[in-house]
């Protein structure tokens, strides 16, 4: 991991302070003659053997925070390449960390409703500008003197970009206390997801706990589908019903029942008289016996969670899939498997690319992790498909690329497919051999078991002639 010290220059920025750091990224305040507004460079870890989300949660910050403007985001400054020292310079926004805030809860109901209308209004704003945030939490709200600003978008998800995270798994992705139940099933993109993580903090503010804890597991944390936190006037009776009534609509576990934006969660946090509080029905006696009755229903868990009346991220255009071995470079199938993905792409203007290359690992024993000088193998692999698909010349809107760590290129191919819906796969083939012929090639395997349309690229007339 490179080390930085105060006074170091990179890229125009002068490193002034080492800030309190988190587990994914290192930060530091700096100065820069090119902007007249406070600074703060944020360096991810990326240690050899790290976790590659690290990366992909870099990126997507990187693209999402450079297309967001307005007083509840922190501006983008510059960003650095992957190849060289990877780095977002971003707006350092002052102000009170909700995360202080909310350690002295619980809050009175009126600042409450006044901190939860400032996220409210926060999220709207987000939300209009295409943008799921997917991690809100008090660490990531500064409550600053021009209104709550939104920080770290490594997990958010934007409706026009290729979803980056989502696209290699489906494992739950956000904080434990405050992840929503469809994200804990894997769904990316839906904005009552953050309506439900704001409720979750107007819990805390209002009754100094939180409402699911903080589980280690995925077990825990799916057992927000089925068991209610208490209500908050269980906790603190001090709290005025139209507040619980706001917090656990926020919080309902169908989507359809939630509220339909954060608009009208304003709204409501604002208007105390406008909000109805009905009776909610309480499990008793008779109630719990039903309770544990549907424990052994095994119902369908995606049926829990609902549709969401919001306005959910609808799915992207069709994807073309380039696998491309880089295993010794960019050689000359390389080159035949560029040029055969240009020609789909012309041909499906409306679609997006996404670039995998596979980074081979072993049955027994580790794989190295790192080259020679250090550097991350999957880093290294990540700068070479980029610059394997550079001469394509596609906006960052439409392209995407993942490298996947698997012992089966092919698996790992049809699994990204499969999971991601492509529409088409290019890939390419090898000379026949003996090997091959008894193994089975990726590209065989590739067609044989693929769910969409697939072109071969073979170079077998100049392998021939090499021997």
């Amino acid at each position: 991991m490179q080390r930085f010290e105060p006074g170091a220059i990179i890229d125009g920025f002068e490193l002034v302070e080492k800030l309190p750091s988190g587990g994914m990224a290192e930060l530091w305040r700096a100065t820069s003659q090119q902007f007249d507004f406070p600074l703060v460079l944020k360096f991810p870890f990326l240690d050899p053997g790290g976790d590659v989300s690290v990366i992909l949660g870099f990126e997507m910050e990187e693209l999402i925070l450079k297309r967001l403007s307005g007083p509840h985001v922190p501006r983008f400054a510059a960003s650095g390449s992957l190849a060289r020292i990877p780095y977002i310079a971003m707006e350092f926004v002052a102000g009170r960390s909700l995360a202080g805030v909310i350690r002295d809860a619980p809050q009175a109901p009126d600042e409450v409703a006044r901190i939860g209308a400032e996220i409210a209004k926060a999220l709207a704003a987000l939300h209009r500008q295409k943008v799921v945030h997917l991690d809100l939490k008090p660490e990531n709200v500064i409550l600053a003197e021009r209104a709550a600003v939104l920080l770290d978008f490594g997990l958010a998800r934007h409706a026009e970009l290729p979803d980056l995270l989502g696209a290699e798994s489906s494992v739950p992705m956000g904080s434990a206390a405050y992840i929503s139940p469809e994200q804990v099933l894997g769904e990316r993109g839906d904005p009552a997801s953050d309506l439900f993580a704001l409720g979750c903090i107007l819990y805390k503010l209002a009754t100094g706990e939180e409402p699911f804890g903080r589980p280690a597991t995925f077990a825990g944390m799916k057992r927000r589908l089925y068991h209610a936190p208490k209500a908050p006037r269980e906790i603190n009776g001090a709290i005025p019903r139209w507040l619980e009534a706001i917090i656990l609509r926020c919080m309902e576990v169908d989507r359809s029942d939630r509220y339909v934006d954060a608009a009208h969660v304003l709204s409501d946090l604002r208007n105390p008289d406008q909000v109805v509080v009905t009776r909610r029905h309480r499990v008793g006696h008779t109630g719990a016996w039903a309770a544990i009755r549907n424990l052994f229903r095994k119902p369908d868990d995606k049926s829990l969670v609902g549709r969401s009346k919001s306005s959910k991220l609808e799915a992207g255009p069709s994807i073309v899939l380039a696998a491309v071995d880089l295993a010794n470079g960019s050689d000359a199938l390389a080159s035949e498997v560029l040029n055969e993905t240009a020609h789909v792409l012309a041909s499906r203007e409306d679609s997006w690319l996404a670039c995998v290359t596979v980074l081979k690992t072993e049955i027994i024993g580790d794989a190295p992790t790192a080259d020679e000088s250090g550097r991350s193998a999957y880093l290294k692999r990540l700068v070479a498909l980029k610059d394997w698909a550079r001469p394509l010349h596609l906006p960052e809107d439409r392209i995407s690329y993942h490298v996947l760590e698997a012992v089966s290129p092919a698996d790992a191919i049809l699994n990204y497919a499969e999971h991601n819906d492509v529409g088409h796969i290019v890939v390419g083939a090898r000379a026949s051999s003996a090997i091959r012929r008894h193994l089975g090639s990726v590209s065989t395997k590739v067609v044989a078991r693929a769910l969409c349309s697939v072109s071969v690229v073979r170079l077998k007339a100049i392998e021939e002639q090499k021997r």
